[in-house]
């Protein structure tokens, strides 16, 4: 399929550039090249972070079920104020200490069920490419050095502050290029090239001995990857400024071209209604939130129910709340494989199936809306459940049924338990030896053997396991 998908109507998502709605077209017809921030690897992320990358997660997945063939490109920052600190104070070298970390940020992914993008280039592998960047941007008048460090000429670039809004004049930079006074032209430039610093790692270049800054990182990786304009840039709403601003300036002054035609930015996560930090106890990693218990699909599907321009208010109480919303799925799947199916198929049925995934469709294409697509799903649910109830599942509807589920699932990915561990999982009998148990009972109250048979069940529930004796014989699951 080279997308949009046949049936549901051209996609459109939020343009950072520009404020509002825009019908998404890409440079090649049915394919999106999509350039996602990735972490900073001088720690482990935080639920903040994961929020973004599950973002990315989810429209990487949406192009694809919309239709187009999809390239996603995520980098590491491998190599910055705050990779250097640590390793300095760790007393070992750069990839020594970023390591762990990069493992880690894959470990969280691949426990929330993100996929992997098709390329994650590292900063410290491409630091020719920034050089060559920087040195057409001197060429063309854009960049200038200083005492072994290159900046970037703001006031040479008319458009500067077109994403962000911020009005050239009132510019001035924060934190990280208040660190980096080296005798500017002017106190808004911003560092390209960071001149060597002592037990500082440093790289050869045209202006002697240094290291990259920030934000021409990205830049140059984008451009290496996706190629000097294509279609769609993601982060979050704290990287537009300065960020993502300076990436534009830089890469069209480098370049003579248009960077990025859409950019996608996600809200923050806020915790009880406050900002997320330290000093207030609410700062929490994955691997303290699963110290706690808390079961990642529900978190992945919290994530998702919030809608990616809005805030997310996570707390426990929403935990539960995705956490029960995930069993009513399992109970719909539960059923339908224990469904009985009589006659032929049901035109109803297959007007669910159909109308699911035209639905789902459709709520993707609005920006995203999965609000609504899991309110589709839902309502789908309903009807099905209905129809097992009444026997009204004819020849076909089961597999029909299940068919569309896995369908929408290539989105969400979440509604499929076997695929995620349980919480606090623990080894316990198989499957083989449950279904052992479940027989023994059956035969014992074939034997009217009561007491045994009340013994059995009582030794399943123990186990977890949930069981319903229906006309049709014992049928049994593991309980969450």
């Amino acid at each position: 399929m080279t997308g949009p998908r046949a049936g549901v109507r051209q996609p459109t998502f939020y343009n950072t550039l520009g404020r509002h709605l825009e019908a998404f077209e890409p440079l090649e017809p049915g394919v999106a090249k999509v350039y996602t921030c990735g972490p900073t690897v001088y720690n482990t992320v935080h639920i903040g972070n994961l929020r973004t990358f599950l973002f990315e997660d989810l429209l990487r997945r949406s192009l694809r079920f919309l239709g187009y063939q999809v390239t996603q490109v995520m980098n590491l920052t491998d190599v910055d104020d705050k990779t250097i600190r640590g390793a300095q104070e760790a007393g070992v070298d750069l990839d020594t200490y970023t390591a762990p970390y990069i493992d880690a940020f894959f470990a969280d992914l691949d426990t929330l069920g993100a996929e992997r993008a098709e390329a994650y280039p590292r900063a410290t592998e491409h630091i020719a490419q920034m050089i060559a960047m920087i040195e057409r941007l001197v060429e063309r008048g854009f960049a200038y050095e200083k005492d072994g460090s290159v900046f970037f000429r703001i006031a040479s670039d008319e458009d500067y502050g077109r994403l962000s809004g911020f009005d050239l004049e009132q510019v001035r930079q924060g934190e990280r290029v208040a660190s980096d006074e080296y005798g500017k032209e002017d106190v808004r430039d911003f560092v390209l090239w960071k001149g060597a610093k002592p037990d500082e790692p440093t790289w050869d270049s045209p202006w002697g001995p240094g290291r990259p800054g920030w934000h021409i990182e990205c830049s140059a990786m984008s451009t290496e990857y996706l190629g000097e304009t294509f279609d769609i840039h993601c982060g979050g709403v704290d990287n537009i400024f300065p960020h993502h601003e300076n990436e534009i300036a830089q890469t069209e002054s480098a370049t003579g071209k248009p960077f990025v035609r859409y950019w996608l930015h996600s809200e923050h996560l806020i915790v009880d209604g406050d900002k997320m930090s330290k000093s207030l106890g609410n700062f929490y990693t994955l691997r303290d939130l699963l110290d706690k218990g808390v079961d990642p699909r529900a978190l992945r599907y919290l994530f998702l129910s919030v809608h990616y321009r809005q805030k997310l208010n996570f707390t426990f109480d929403s935990l539960d709340a995705c956490g029960a919303a995930l069993k009513r799925l399992d109970e719909l799947r539960f059923r339908l494989e224990h469904a009985v199916e009589k006659g032929p198929s049901r035109p109803a049925v297959a007007g669910a199936c159909e109308e699911l995934v035209a639905g789902f469709g459709e709520a993707l294409a609005e920006d995203l809306n999965t609000s609504r697509a899991l309110a589709v799903l839902f309502g789908f649910a309903k009807t099905i459940n209905r129809a097992i109830e009444g026997r009204e599942m004819g020849t076909g509807d089961v597999a029909r049924a299940q068919a569309a589920l896995a369908e929408v699932d290539t989105v969400l990915g979440v509604l499929d338990p076997s695929r995620w561990p349980a919480v606090g999982e623990s080894t316990g009998p198989s499957d083989d030896e449950i279904q052992d148990l479940v027989d023994r009972r059956n035969a014992a109250r074939a034997d009217r053997d009561w007491g045994a048979a009340d013994r059995l069940r009582d030794e399943l529930v123990a186990l977890g396991i949930v069981l319903k004796d229906t006309p049709d014989g014992t049928v049994w699951r593991r309980g969450s």
